[in-house]
């Protein structure tokens, strides 16, 4: 039987806890929608409402009882539980925003590609079209051509009717 290498396998892992698939999409709107109230005047509103209870009925009592026997651990291992998970969901919803002006910039980027592209194919097709005006002839000189032609021919004419009348 080969000895097993430790180094170059893999080894089994013994997991403690089952493994937890997420929807990440559903999360990730969960976090931008906690981010985006946590950035409200309302939230400021109610949680300063929720600490003046707190205060108010730990040091008046609520039928003589104190819930938070210390002066005030309780609410400051509220505080920093709500913080523990504030700062992540905050940063998850910052990243899903910043993916998104990610692709929005790289599209941006692509759609000005583009349209310089087009902007120096119009150019050049202007340009095309102008060299090969020049080569055209206008209907102004057209019509001076033809006016001469006709002034000449006019004269031929008078002169051949001039040679036959004798």
């Amino acid at each position: 039987m080969a000895e097993r290498n430790t180094l170059s396998e893999p080894s089994k892992r013994n997991r403690l806890l089952p493994k937890v698939s997420l929807d990440s999409e559903a999360f990730g709107e969960f976090s931008e929608a906690a981010a985006r109230f946590m950035g409200t005047g309302k939230f400021i509103v109610y949680m300063t409402v929720f600490v003046i209870s707190w205060v108010t009925l730990n040091v008046v009592g609520v039928w003589g009882f104190k819930w938070d026997q210390y002066p005030f651990i309780l609410l400051n291992l509220f505080f920093s539980t709500q913080a523990s998970y504030s700062a992540p969901l905050i940063l998850l919803a910052q990243n899903r925003q910043e993916t998104r002006d990610k692709l929005s910039l790289d599209e941006d980027r692509r759609l000005a590609a583009q349209s310089r592209a087009d902007m120096d194919f119009l150019a050049r097709e202007i340009a095309s079209i102008r060299m090969h005006l020049g080569e055209l002839a206008t209907r102004d000189f057209v019509r001076s051509e033809l006016r001469g032609e006709l002034r000449d021919l006019a004269e031929r004419l008078e002169q051949s009717d001039r040679k036959e009348q004798p």
